[in-house]
């Protein structure tokens, strides 16, 4: 598999994909390049609707001159528990690509990802705003939206100052407001059945919305109550001997 950045040829191609409908595993199997490569050039560059191989082309190699010092002077926090910084760094950046190719707004991607990736699983709004190296009102949004999403809590910290946090209930609450909101188009769609007049085309089509999304929306939190103790599983110790069988 090849590797170093996408030359000007494979974004191309990545263009002709993408006017084709392909999925980006099919057009990282194509270019024999790894799924997640695609994704982040696809989705730091526009999406799928507004990528151009010159201007991505051209933006990478802005970058690249951006980094030139940073890499001859390494800015990376120091990595005390043996972790290699770029490796970690390169996690973030996949992590965040996902997050935003699932529908999440970069910024909120981000910040996610950041306090997803601290052991503590808390930070203050001032110590994202360091890492991320943006601005506090960037993550004062960034963080409303995550709130209202369930992927974390506040706390109060010294001061006036709050601390956010990602614990093992986020994706349960997330899963659990998802549903919510989902039930929330369900008794829209039946609302709209009764305007429009039973038997009719759109009547018909409304309905089949509101029952393809009430199954979905029951189901999804009857599997996320069935599952929210894999939440709280602790890892298995890999210095388990045979007289303590897991």
């Amino acid at each position: 598999m090849p590797g170093g950045r996408l030359t000007q040829q494979e974004r191309q191609q990545i263009v002709l994909g993408l006017a084709d409908g392909l999925a980006y595993a099919e057009i990282a199997r194509r270019l024999d390049r790894p799924t997640s490569t695609i994704t982040r050039e696809v989705m730091r560059n526009g999406g799928p609707t507004a990528y151009r191989a010159d201007l991505a082309h051209r933006a990478t190699e802005r970058r690249t001159r951006r980094k030139q010092p940073a890499q001859r002077d390494p800015k990376a926090r120091p990595q005390s528990d043996g972790r290699d910084a770029e490796a970690v760094r390169e996690y973030e950046e996949t992590f965040t690509t996902v997050m935003m190719a699932s529908g999440m707004p970069k910024m909120m991607s981000r910040v996610l990802a950041c306090l997803c990736m601290t052991d503590s699983g808390s930070l203050t709004a001032s110590e994202l705003a360091e890492r991320l190296q943006v601005s506090p009102a960037s993550v004062s949004k960034a963080v409303t939206f995550l709130d209202s999403q369930g992927f974390l809590r506040r706390e109060a910290d010294q001061g006036r100052r709050e601390r956010y946090i990602v614990d093992d209930d986020i994706w349960y609450r997330s899963m659990m407001a998802s549903a919510q909101a989902i039930a929330k188009v369900v008794e829209t769609a039946r609302q709209g059945v009764g305007i429009l007049g039973p038997g009719t085309p759109a009547a018909a089509r409304l309905e089949n919305i509101a029952r393809f999304l009430d199954f979905v929306s029951e189901s999804s939190t009857r599997a996320a109550e069935q599952a929210r103790d894999i939440l709280h599983t602790k890892p298995e110790s890999t210095s388990d001997s045979p007289t303590n069988p897991r």
